[in-house]
């Protein structure tokens, strides 16, 4: 049995993959990156990107395709792409909305992501959740972005609460790990099938009961 923490100082979400569904709009903007040069696009190539600050996933991709040190190049092709997808709409993942409407007012929120800040909020925006959160940290605000725990720990900050009294939620390995390093209660929601990742918690989706009830109950310290 999980014994999820009955108070918490805070609540950091990370955004892509876990709470928005922002990774179709990046999937449908690297396909066509990807097809540009003659290449598919499919789980190994995803597993290059995911999770990853956009400098690092175009590295992965120039390496891949056999243009090493052009990812400055594919950014700046992929990033108006992305815009588009993400402005276009960006839907809330399974049990979203819920899970921040039952946390909005008592919890303090906020969104920690290696996406940029213009990513970030064009996402939120286009969701209608940026209202939801007390403070928000993008991976081109700190120094060191995922798998480090700067975002964690400056999202924390802003919140003016401790991470090792605090909740993370992270769909890959990457923000797995920051988390982690963090320091915080660790839930899991794995944003690709079969993707086993660690956490204290480790769910399908953000509607798991066992998240919904502990969100119903839970307490700010």
């Amino acid at each position: 049995m999980v014994n999820l923490p009955a108070q918490v100082s805070a609540v950091v979400f990370d955004c892509d993959g876990l709470l928005l569904d922002t990774e179709t709009c990046w999937s449908r903007a690297e396909a066509s990156l990807f097809a540009d040069y003659g290449f598919s696009f499919g789980p190994t190539e995803k597993d290059l990107l995911i999770g990853r600050t956009l400098e690092a996933a175009c590295a992965n991709m120039a390496e891949y395709i056999g243009r090493p040190g052009t990812g400055p190049e594919l950014e700046a092709t992929l990033l108006p792409r992305v815009h588009a997808e993400l402005a276009a709409g960006a839907e809330p993942m399974q049990g979203a909305v819920e899970l921040l409407k039952m946390l909005a007012g008592r919890i303090p929120m906020g969104v920690a992501t290696n996406s940029q800040r213009g990513m970030l909020d064009t996402a939120l925006g286009s969701a209608s959740i940026a209202e939801f959160f007390d403070a928000s940290v993008a991976a081109d605000e700190v120094i060191e972005p995922k798998p480090s725990p700067e975002l964690y720990l400056r999202a924390f900050e802003l919140l003016s609460a401790s991470p090792l009294t605090g909740v993370a939620l992270e769909d890959s390995s990457t923000g797995v790990a920051a988390a982690r390093s963090a320091g915080a209660y660790l839930i899991t929601v794995p944003s690709q099938v079969g993707k086993a990742l660690d956490g204290d918690l480790v769910a399908g989706s953000l509607n798991d009961p066992r998240i919904v009830e502990w969100a119903q109950t839970v307490a700010v310290i």
